[in-house]
């Protein structure tokens, strides 16, 4: 298996109970605390990372190359965002219905990837793409 494939199935394993441990922890709080708790808790454990990674020692690059650091503070606003819209879904709505509508962000990375870096797709993707799509509405109005 290739690393990105066993990293990126990592990655949909640890969203996915994502999901579930927020579900469960908003029950008597709320969504703005419970993201701005998660997001402490996130901030710690990757610095933890990073240090134990012998990453901090380059933290100067962060000055160096200064339009990277714009586009990861616009990432970080982004990835706030979105945490923050879905614990207020979650607060409200069906699990089931709520995460499958989040991975529409799948369809919109696909779509703008296209538009702005000329990513080449096949027409297995675009099928594929299309499916995700036609199964996020399909699962979102079961």
């Amino acid at each position: 298996m290739n690393s990105w494939l066993l990293y990126a199935l990592l990655a949909a394993v640890s969203a996915s109970f994502v999901t579930i441990f927020t579900k469960i922890g908003i029950n008597n709080l709320s969504p703005s605390l419970a993201t701005a708790v998660r997001s402490i808790i996130m901030a710690l454990f990757l610095i933890s990372v990073s240090f134990f990674k012998g990453d901090l020692n380059n933290i100067n690059q962060l000055f160096e190359y200064k339009k990277d650091f714009v586009y990861l503070v616009f990432a970080g606003i982004s990835g706030a965002l979105s945490w923050l819209f879905l614990n207020i879904a979650l607060k409200t709505g069906k699990t089931w219905q709520v995460a499958p509508i989040d991975k529409l962000s799948v369809v919109i990375t696909v779509v703008v990837s296209i538009l702005i870096f000329k990513e080449q797709i096949s027409i297995k993707g675009i099928v594929g793409v299309m499916l995700i799509a036609l199964g996020t509405i399909f699962v979102a109005l079961g």
